[in-house]
């Protein structure tokens, strides 16, 4: 199979539009929507949101964040990241790799890749090459990530999560 074509999505009403047709609701999908909303320039190429078009339907996105190096708590030595939100292809289109595609498409650019697996995915993710962290819940607050290291990057080491119910010495 050839490899499916990458598209920047444009910030636009169609491309809200389009979102429409992902199926996958709540919290993440609404702020999604709402940023796209707020975020509407007519054509803005500056846009986090990647998918693949099937003729003109748009059937896999992904939403990629580059997160700087001062909020990383994931990776040695810590660097610039990018956070894989939000992919998702829609169900006749599964298993014919355009997800894997959004991935590799991520880790492409070269940088640790950070995702929040979402339930029964973690298969997926570790097909990808990605290893899920030790939770740590100061840093990873109800999330479960999912994380990829390119050559030369290795975990970053964390300290133990100091309770307010610890005695003083």
């Amino acid at each position: 199979m050839t490899q499916p074509e990458i598209k920047r999505l444009l910030v636009n009403f169609k491309t809200l539009e389009e979102f429409q047709n992902f199926k996958e609701v709540g919290v993440q999908e609404l702020s999604m929507k709402e940023e796209l909303q707020e975020n509407i320039i007519e054509n803005d190429s500056e846009s986090p949101f990647y998918g693949i078009y099937y003729g003109d339907r748009l059937v896999a996105r992904m939403c990629l964040y580059k997160i700087d190096a001062k909020f990383d708590f994931y990776f040695e030595p810590p660097q610039n990241y990018l956070e894989l939100w939000k992919l998702e292809v829609l169900e006749p289109y599964r298993g014919r790799g355009f997800g894997e595609a959004l991935v590799n498409y991520a880790k492409s650019f070269n940088l640790p890749v950070k995702t929040n697996a979402r339930q029964r995915s973690d298969y997926f993710w570790e097909k990808m090459g990605f290893e899920n962290v030790t939770y740590n819940p100061e840093r990873d607050r109800g999330e479960n990530p999912y994380v990829w290291y390119p050559e030369g990057v290795e975990p970053q080491e964390q300290s133990p999560v100091q309770s307010d119910m610890t005695p003083p010495e």
